[in-house]
């Protein structure tokens, strides 16, 4: 890089160098569609070997835009919200643009307040993936910040502007997948409630029951937490139960480890004893033996639609998201088969 970095150098530097207008640099440091691409690729190529510096404050106030994008996660770390920050990070800065996140921690008042938080930054869009905030909520934020993508959220008002996995669907597969290999009382170790993930997958469950013709048993199922906090406790409470259960659908992959760790304890052997499907494809999943069943979320497409939806709001282009994510049954090793006439 040039040795100048530290000293003054201008926007009339960069165009006689890239030998474009002073214009046309402005308009590629400010991400204008109208800029050619062999023309952008100059003026960049420019600001690289001058070490030119753009004021962003300035930038802003020319183009009114922040260039930075908000996102509102339920936390900043764990096996789902860090790929779906990373990656979506990825395509963000592609584009020239930051990302500010913030996370709601479960409360209400935190997302109210992280919302705000980000207004306050004058974000150019937001990415919103909230537990607690209510439809009507949300409509509103988006109303106010029209370049808002939700995730994890069907809203009919915000059609093409909500990015959701078909939980229910996901649920489905993981209990009919135990239900194919013979298994006729499966127990289901849930998420958090509150979340509407978990309400989802354990619907899929019991239209996997119900499509089998087996009855639903309230004490079969039992609430988990997605994070590790409290879960060798709840498996401890189904097993002392005693209904007899051969299988155990858990809603993620942190809840499958959990119960592999108790079962281990119980000198219980998973895949013979007891057998499991777990949700989310974890990357121990695969790792751990035996090699855990469990049902793929797609975080990365998740990610990539998120991105690119909301930079064509943002700049006002043609893209089509893909609202309805479809999840994957991953079969391993985990779940035995019962019975003689189903590969397991």
């Amino acid at each position: 890089m040039n040795s100048r970095v530290n000293e003054l150098i201008t926007i009339k530097e960069v165009s006689e160098l890239a030998k474009v207008s002073q214009a046309t640099v402005s308009r590629a440091i400010n991400g204008h569609s109208s800029v050619k691409e062999k023309n952008r690729v100059k003026v960049f190529n420019a600001i690289e070997q001058l070490g030119y510096k753009p004021n962003t404050f300035a930038q802003a106030l020319a183009s009114n835009r922040s260039n930075s994008i908000g996102m509102l996660v339920g936390s900043l770390d764990g096996p789902y919200f860090g790929p779906l920050m990373h990656n979506t990070e990825n395509i963000i800065r592609e584009e020239r643009l930051h990302l500010i996140v913030t996370s709601g921690q479960e409360s209400k008042t935190k997302e109210v307040d992280s919302i705000e938080f980000l207004a306050s930054k004058k974000v150019d869009g937001l990415i919103i993936h909230s537990d607690k905030l209510s439809d009507n909520e949300l409509i509103k934020i988006a109303e106010d910040t029209p370049a808002s993508i939700i995730l994890n959220r069907n809203i009919p008002e915000l059609a093409g502007r909500c990015i959701w996995i078909d939980n229910e669907l996901g649920g489905y597969l993981a209990t009919k997948h135990l239900i194919d290999n013979g298994h006729t009382k499966v127990a289901c170790i849930t998420g958090q409630m509150s979340k509407v993930e978990s309400r989802d997958r354990l619907q899929g469950y019991r239209n996997a029951l119900a499509e089998a013709g087996i009855a639903y048993d309230a004490n079969l199922v039992i609430e988990g937490r997605f994070d590790h906090e409290g879960n060798h406790e709840t498996v401890h409470r189904l097993m002392s139960r005693n209904k007899g259960f051969t299988a155990i659908f858990c809603q993620n992959d942190n809840i499958a480890l959990a119960v592999y760790n108790v079962c281990s304890d119980a000198k219980l052997t998973i895949g013979e004893d007891i057998s499991i499907v777990g949700f989310d494809n974890d990357t121990y999943s695969q790792h751990i033996r035996p090699r855990l069943t469990t049902v793929s979320f797609p975080i990365e497409q998740l990610s990539y639609e998120a991105a690119q939806g909301v930079l064509a709001l943002i700049n006002d282009r043609a893209h089509t998201i893909t609202e309805k994510l479809a999840p994957e049954l991953i079969i391993r090793n985990s779940v035995k088969q019962l019975n003689s006439d189903k590969a397991g």
